[in-house]
C-alpha cells in the first residue's frame, strides 16, 4: 500500500520544475495584462493591498535620525526581489562591466539630467494651467519619480528578457550609491521650480537621511544576493534560474498591487478627470522620454541588444515603491502627490513590457 503511495509523490516531485518552468512561460507571455489585472484588482478590492502594506517586519534605528524606521512587508519584497536579482548576476560580467564605466557614467547622467530636464519644461508647458495647486502636485510627483535610483524592478526585467543582468545591478548600485549627489540635487533644483509648501517640503526633505534607506533596500540585498552567488557553485545557483523568474513576477505583480490599492480607490471615488488626463499624458510622455533615451544613448555606444534592453529598462524605471514610501512621510498632507508616482508606476511596466514583446526589433541584435 505504501509503495504505490510513494511512486505517486516521487512523481509528482519530478513534475515540479516543469510546472514551474510552464507557469514561469505563461506568465511572461500574459505580464502586461496581469500588470493591469493587479491595477484593477487593486481598484476594485483595496483592502488586502492595505493590509500588506501596513505589516511590520521590525523597527531599525538609523544613527542620523532620531526615530526609528519601520520595515514594511514591500521593503522587505523589494530587497527579496534584489536579492534574487544579485544571485542570477554573473560576477565575471559584473567585474568586466565596471572597468569600462563609459556606458556607465554616461547612463548616470542621463537618469537624472534626462528627468530634471522634463520637469523643467513641464514647468512652463504648464503654466496655463487653469489650477495652479495641481501643478505643484504634478512637480512634486515628478521630483520623487526622478529623484529615485534605478528601479530594483529593471533588473527583474533585463533577467526576464535575457538583457544584460550585471549593467542592469551596476545601474542600480551606481545610481544608489551616488545618490547623496543626485537625490538632494533633483530636490533641490524641482524646489526651486515650485512654490509654497510644496517647495518648503521639496528643500526639506532633500537630506541624507533617505540615503540610509536607499542604501539598505537596494545596495545590500543586491551585494547579499551577489556574495550568495559567490560562494556557491554557479551550476548549483544556474538550476533555480527558472524558479528565480517565477519569483520575480510574482513579487512585482504583488507590489503593483499593494501599491496601487494606496491611490486607485480614491481615484475611482473622487475623478478629476482633466486632472487625471493631464497626469496620465505627462507620465506617459516622461517614461517615452526616458526609455528613449536609453535606446538612444546604447546607439551612441553601438551597444549589443542584451545592453540595449539593460539600458532602456535602466533609465526608463524609476524605484516608484521607494518613492511612495517616502512621500507618504514626508508629505502626507498632500497625498495627491502620489498620483503620478503611482500611474508612472504603472506605465513603466507596461512599457517595459512593450520593449520585452517588440525586443526584437531593435537594432543591432
Amino acid at each position: 500500500m505504501c509503495l504505490p503511495h510513494l511512486t505517486d509523490r516521487i512523481i509528482f516531485f519530478m513534475k515540479i520544475p516543469a510546472l514551474i518552468d510552464s507557469l514561469t512561460r505563461w506568465i511572461h507571455y500574459k505580464l502586461i495584462w496581469l500588470v493591469i489585472g493587479s491595477y484593477g484588482l487593486a481598484m476594485m478590492f483595496p483592502a488586502l493591498g492595505l493590509i500588506l502594506r501596513d505589516i511590520d517586519i521590525a523597527n531599525i534605528q538609523f544613527f542620523s535620525i532620531s526615530s526609528p524606521f519601520i520595515v514594511s512587508l514591500p521593503l522587505l519584497m523589494l530587497a527579496i526581489l534584489l536579492f534574487n536579482a544579485g544571485v542570477g548576476v554573473n560576477t565575471q560580467e559584473l567585474h568586466q562591466t565596471l572597468q569600462h564605466p563609459k556606458i556607465l557614467i554616461s547612463a548616470l547622467v542621463g537618469n537624472s539630467l534626462v528627468p530634471l530636464c522634463f520637469i523643467v519644461f513641464i514647468s512652463v508647458f504648464m503654466l496655463p494651467w487653469h489650477n495652479s495647486e495641481e501643478i505643484q502636485q504634478i512637480l512634486v510627483g515628478l521630483a520623487f519619480i526622478a529623484a529615485m535610483p534605478i528601479a530594483g524592478a529593471s533588473t527583474a526585467w533585463a533577467q526576464n528578457t535575457n538583457g544584460n543582468l550585471a549593467l542592469s545591478l551596476s545601474l542600480v548600485l551606481v545610481t544608489t550609491l551616488l545618490s547623496p549627489l543626485f537625490t538632494p540635487l533633483i530636490f533641490h533644483s524641482v524646489g526651486f521650480l515650485t512654490i509654497g509648501d510644496y517647495s518648503e517640503d521639496l528643500h526639506e526633505i532633500a537630506s541624507v537621511t533617505t540615503i540610509g534607506f536607499l542604501g539598505i533596500w537596494v545596495v545590500l540585498p543586491t551585494l547579499l544576493g551577489i556574495f550568495t552567488r559567490y560562494f556557491l557553485l554557479q551550476k548549483f545557483v544556474d538550476s533555480f534560474r527558472v524558479s528565480l523568474k517565477l519569483c520575480n513576477y510574482l513579487v512585482l505583480l504583488l507590489l503593483n498591487y499593494m501599491n496601487a490599492a494606496v491611490v486607485l480607490p480614491k481615484i475611482a471615488l473622487n475623478p478629476d478627470l482633466d486632472f487625471l488626463l493631464a497626469i496620465i499624458l505627462i507620465t506617459s510622455l516622461l517614461c517615452l522620454v526616458t526609455f528613449s533615451s536609453g535606446y538612444y544613448l546604447a546607439q551612441f555606444f553601438r551597444a549589443n541588444r542584451k545592453n540595449t534592453l539593460s539600458l532602456m529598462f535602466g533609465l526608463g524605471m524609476s524605484n516608484n515603491g521607494t518613492a511612495l514610501v517616502l512621500a507618504s512621510i514626508a508629505l502626507a498632507d498632500h497625498p495627491e502627490i502620489m498620483i503620478p508616482i503611482i500611474v508612472y508606476n504603472l506605465i513603466q511596466h507596461l512599457m517595459a513590457s512593450f520593449v520585452d514583446r517588440f525586443n526584437k526589433s531593435l537594432v543591432h541584435i
